[in-house]
């Protein structure tokens, strides 16, 4: 593999070790297993270096838990040494399937929970560690990442105490705003966009997808998804379009302003494809009065690709737009929690992202720059142009 070869031609930095939380176990696993295997194909003659002692490993993963107490206290807890070593710590702040017990009622885990687990993992790395990074794939906070009226500033606190902590750097994905990052001005920060694997997992998903600018469209559902639009649309070299929420700031609902309406600011999208972009679903009702709105312009189908997946109000509203043809696909990561039952929706694809994650740790580990490593712009040509071919 070229990723590999360019990684061999350095030396670790430290012995790798990551501690995946257990809201980010499954994952985890996942990565690690890829890392395992890209190690057991490394060809370099400078193996056989005692600097390369802890290079081939059927294991990375350390023993980290935190156990909690009948009052729904907790402690954090490392099982084995990781003095000296290049930690990585993973951790989902949006896996609200676990649960814990307090005082005999379960109490579901809220991203507060996570984030105390993250911090008590590291403090029970006691600063032993050679480098201590953080792989967050939802910036905990990060919808609070500004301050408008008299509100606190919650991702921005948080980053500053991990950095307090020990820290150096904080790898992330598709940060509701990535300028939160300057609150941490020294210390790295990495936000990346899964482009290529939407790519990838919808050219797999919708086979007789034509990617040309007659027959696609790459559509924003707002202004703040503009970027990704723009970007995806530029790479596949097809045209784009945009929504704006018009929304009614006289008053609050849900801590936030409701949407009057949709606005479409783009050219004629009559019997094209279309393929929605954004970073999150929460409830999901924005985005599907988006699918609805594009069908009632003419549009064809509509593919709706988003990082995270968090279904806040459930699968009802997605199975009925489906089945009333609204929407063709739903593409989404596995960088946060998705419940089991996604594997029954016809219309559900996976963008699997643990091997993107592993050559993120093996490029920090080897020190080596991650834009040259994982550049999505010549991943995405590479694989229209090995789809053209076929």
């Amino acid at each position: 593999m070229t990723n590999i070869k360019y990684l061999e031609q350095s030396l670790p930095v430290a012995p790798l070790k990551i501690a995946a939380l257990e809201s980010c176990k499954g994952l985890g696993e996942k990565v690690n297993n890829h890392i395992v295997n890209f190690r057991k194909e490394a060809q370099t003659e400078i193996l056989n270096s005692p600097l390369f002692a802890n290079y081939h490993s059927d294991n990375f993963l350390i023993d980290c838990k935190c156990p909690r107490f009948g009052s729904g206290e907790a402690k954090g807890y490392i099982g084995e040494s990781i003095r000296g070593s290049d930690l990585f710590l993973m951790v989902d702040v949006c896996n609200y399937n676990l649960t814990y017990t307090v005082n005999g009622f379960q109490n579901h885990m809220s991203p507060d929970d996570h984030y105390q687990d993250l911090k008590r993992i590291i403090s029970a790395a006691q600063g032993k560690a050679h480098r201590v990074s953080v792989i967050m794939p939802f910036l905990y906070e990060s919808r609070q990442h500004k301050r408008t009226k008299r509100e606190s500033l919650d991702c921005a606190l948080a980053m500053q105490e991990l950095v307090d902590m020990g820290v150096e750097n904080i790898i992330t994905f598709d940060a509701h705003d990535p300028r939160v990052q300057n609150s941490i001005p020294l210390i790295g920060f990495d936000n990346f966009s899964p482009q290529y694997q939407f790519t990838k997992a919808l050219l797999r998903a919708v086979p007789d997808l034509i990617i040309d600018k007659d027959h696609l469209m790459i559509v924003s559902p707002d202004e703040g998804a503009m970027h990704r639009a723009v970007y995806l649309s530029n790479v596949l070299g097809v045209d784009m379009g945009m929504f704006y929420k018009r929304r009614d700031y006289s008053t609050i609902v849900n801590g936030k302003n409701p949407i009057v309406a949709h606005e479409f600011l783009g050219s004629d999208l009559k019997g094209k494809d279309l393929i929605v972009i954004d970073d999150m679903i929460s409830s999901g009702d924005s985005m599907l009065d988006v699918a609805k709105q594009l069908k009632a312009r003419g549009a064809g189908r509509v593919f709706v690709c988003t990082t995270f997946g968090l279904f806040t109000d459930g699968f009802a509203h997605f199975d009925e737009y489906y089945e009333k043809g609204y929407i063709n696909k739903v593409v989404t990561t596995n960088l946060t929690y998705l419940p089991p039952e996604v594997n029954d929706k016809p219309y559900f694809a996976i963008a699997d992202m643990s091997k993107f994650i592993a050559l993120i740790i093996e490029s920090l580990n080897h020190d080596k720059s991650i834009s040259n490593v994982l550049n999505p712009t010549d991943k995405i040509h590479a694989l229209l142009e090995k789809r053209k071919n076929q």
